[in-house]
């Protein structure tokens, strides 16, 4: 979430950056909050290292966006984790370099992919669709083949944990929640005032979190089976 903050007399435009999990019980927990001036892999690998050091031993699945090095970033501390890059972000990057014209037939073809019942079926549309976007489109399609492992990690887990781990809309219904909240502030006077206020809102928001996510019990089974111990 990106807001104004004054430094010495300057506005200068800063960034919170919010850890969304879900532990063992099936509740939603905010695992960190950080503040900084940009975003990559060396700043997220200091936020891994941190909540490493605050007591967080795993991570079994990480959904993130396809932010360059942040997969690199979570599995040197991490090594076991499974990461999953976010489709939704993935279809909005790609549309970035499609024509208009093209987008609603091209969306149509791309739903295939992503929607199929399987891996196996999905690379089958991905293929297809190599074949007739291909040659108009070669940046769009290379993005989903480079990206295609960490894209289709989903595949591998039942209907109840594709739909939580296959977007970051979780984390970015939070950050809704936050903005009516900050939605009226101007340029907040320090990083600390700007914190103060997103942490408040954020117990806030806590206090709504009292049951474990739907149909937990299912999803916990398989977790086990996936990731035994």
């Amino acid at each position: 979430m990106h807001y104004k903050v004054r430094v010495e007399g300057k506005v200068v435009h800063k960034a919170i950056y919010n850890i969304l999990g879900i532990n063992r019980e099936g509740h939603k927990e905010i695992l960190g909050m950080y503040i900084s001036e940009s975003e990559g892999a060396n700043f997220w690998l200091q936020v891994l290292t941190d909540l490493e050091q605050r007591g967080l031993k795993d991570i079994l699945i990480a959904c993130t966006d396809n932010l360059k090095g942040f997969t690199q970033a979570i599995l040197s501390i991490y090594p076991k984790a499974t990461t999953q890059l976010c489709i939704v972000h993935q279809i909005r990057n790609s549309l970035k370099y499609i024509a208009s014209k093209d987008q609603k037939e091209f969306l149509k073809d791309l739903k295939l992919v992503y929607r199929a019942l399987n891996k196996e079926l999905a690379e089958d549309e991905l293929l297809k669709l190599e074949e007739k976007w291909g040659a108009k489109y070669p940046v769009v399609i290379e993005s989903w083949q480079r990206n295609w492992e960490e894209l289709s990690q989903y595949f591998d887990f039942g209907p109840q944990i594709r739909k939580m781990i296959y977007t970051t809309n979780a984390v970015e219904g939070f950050h809704r929640q936050i903005r009516t909240v900050t939605k009226t502030k101007g340029a907040f006077t320090s990083d600390m005032a700007l914190l103060k206020l997103v942490y408040l809102a954020t117990k806030n928001i806590e206090k709504k979190w009292t049951t474990p996510l739907q149909n937990w019990s299912l999803i916990i089974q398989q977790l086990y089976i996936k990731f035994e111990d």
